[in-house]
């Protein structure tokens, strides 16, 4: 179908690598699949990012490339229904952008890092579509595809030449590092503003997001950042613990070396991290088989410790947790329903240790009458991945005089006869305001739409106001004073919005001052 002029001023970008030709869909230009780096393929395989060569003539950019390879069941799961379809392949280092328009009006930008336990997920997917930001905010949106699984976060121990250590540790953060380029020299042909970027994340994302805010390729070009359920309270390994990971999976997939390893083909790889979730599995632990590696060259510290040091202190941060985090991973396990208490005190005293664990379990049972075994669980490793991390953050850095908002997503939703709780994941669809590209989505069967809606629009205006202003408040919105150490003002996001002083106090004050994990590169603090 031919293009009228008008369309071209707002859909056809020329770009140092080549011309562009997107789409308008409902009244936003959106340019989908535009490579960042080249392919990671074959030899490029657990390389560094490499530059794109380009291309020549009009690059179709209507419609999504493949997501990163990963693990998909049809059908999905029981809580998201699904994070990640097929098309996959390695050629997925390509993002999206969303812009009201590409002209010269210096919007804001948000670049968005989707979550997925450091194994599945995607830019692509519809609910993390920047259109309802673009459109409502002024803003341009930029989702990314990045490796992820062993593609992405499996340790190689690769020397370079003098046996020094290459760069070729954490792909992931490769990748991402090289996204925020392109966005930094590429955005203003979209109607962004290349000096004014915010990065956000879920998850793994927002692990990503904190890493990237303090990494020294970045600084200066992040002005700030938005952290939804940081699990900041995994212990990254460094590189021994690492390469005794990597050496399972090298049995998993049958392969002698990493030599050997990249001639597979992908699906093979994905098949043997199936296996790496089964050999890893701790029992009252959220399954990881693959981390980000403290190896000292391309991620230096914890993500959660670079946020308080160097030129990451003085980015803008908004930091928050939802009410039941582990519930998302628990609470439909049959196997975890059936706990008992001494399993639960015996977890609670690998973190508390044996004397303590009793008093524990009986604070835990104190903040939710008639709490089940599995229930106590729950809200401990809650507490232990996301919510007291999160909650020493914000005290560190309000306590260094450095700006922080705080909020807990509270609202419980109705599936399952409410077994899920406010579980992770759950605020997405209202940060984003799209349920409509949430169908497919179980955890959010029966809201009533009034409640739905309200607490949509006091989310979504809030993260438009941050990235505009760096300061969440709105005219619908009560008033959300930074986090501190005398008041820690944490804003209530449920039914009815509030902003309630010390909101996470009774998780704060059980687990006290960070403890010495006895982990080299455990949170600091």
């Amino acid at each position: 179908m031919p293009h009228s002029p008008d369309e071209d001023r707002t859909t056809v970008v020329d770009l140092p690598a080549g011309r562009l030709r997107g789409a308008t869909e409902r009244g936003v230009a959106v340019f989908r699949a535009v490579p960042y780096a080249a392919p990671p393929v074959g030899d490029l395989r657990w390389r560094p990012a490499q530059p794109h060569a380009g291309w020549s003539g009009t690059r179709d950019a209507t419609v999504d490339g493949p997501s990163a390879p990963q693990m998909y069941v049809e059908g999905g799961d029981p809580v998201l229904g699904g994070h990640g379809s097929p098309p996959f392949g390695e050629d997925c280092l390509t993002l999206n952008v969303w812009t009201p328009a590409a002209d010269g009006a210096r919007r804001p930008v948000l670049v968005w890092i989707h979550g997925g336990g450091f194994v599945s997920g995607s830019g692509s997917l519809p609910g993390y579509s920047g259109e309802t930001f673009a459109r409502d905010g002024d803003l341009v949106v930029v989702s990314i595809n990045y490796r992820i699984g062993p593609l992405g976060y499996l340790y190689t121990g690769e020397q370079g030449e003098q046996g020094e250590q290459s760069e070729s540790g954490n792909p992931w953060l490769s990748d991402q590092l090289a996204a925020l380029r392109w966005v930094k020299e590429n955005i203003a042909s979209f109607g962004g503003d290349p000096d004014l970027i915010t990065v956000a994340g879920q998850s793994g994302g927002a692990v990503s997001t904190a890493a990237l805010a303090g990494h020294p390729e970045t600084q200066g070009l992040i002005r700030r950042v938005i952290l939804q359920s940081p699990p900041f309270g995994l212990d990254l390994p460094g590189p021994d613990a690492s390469l005794e990971r990597t050496a399972t999976y090298l049995e998993l997939a049958g392969a002698k070396d990493l030599a050997e390893l990249r001639t597979l083909p992908w699906q093979e790889l994905i098949g043997a991290a199936g296996g790496l979730f089964a050999r890893t599995m701790r029992w009252g632990y959220w399954p990881t088989p693959f981390l980000p590696v403290v190896d000292g060259v391309t991620l230096r510290t914890h993500p959660a410790q670079a946020l308080l040091d160097g030129a990451a202190a003085d980015i803008d941060v908004m930091i928050g947790w939802t009410r039941e985090e582990a519930n998302f991973g628990f609470a439909l396990d049959e196997g975890y329903a059936a706990a008992t208490r001494k399993q639960v005190t015996d977890r609670i005293a690998e973190t508390f240790g044996s004397e303590a664990a009793a008093e524990v379990y009986a604070a835990y049972e104190r903040t939710r009458p008639g709490a089940r075994p599995a229930d106590v669980l729950m809200d401990l490793i809650t507490d232990e991945l996301f919510r007291v991390p999160a909650v020493r953050l914000a005290e560190a850095r309000a306590a260094a005089g450095n700006p922080v908002w705080a909020y807990q997503f509270d609202l419980p939703t109705p599936a399952y006869e409410g077994r899920l709780g406010a579980a992770h994941c759950f605020e997405l669809p209202f940060v984003f305001d799209n349920f409509d590209q949430w169908t497919h989505a179980p955890f959010l069967a029966g809201l009533a739409p009034a409640v739905r809606d309200g607490l949509a629009y006091a989310m979504h205006r809030a993260w438009i106001s941050f990235v505009r202003t760096g300061d969440p408040n709105h005219p619908d919105l009560p008033h959300w004073q930074p986090y501190d150490t005398g008041r820690r003002t944490t804003m209530r996001f449920d039914s009815v919005v509030t902003a309630l002083d010390d909101l996470a106090g009774a998780s704060r004050l059980l687990h006290g001052p960070s403890r010495p994990s006895g982990h080299p590169t455990a949170p600091l603090i």
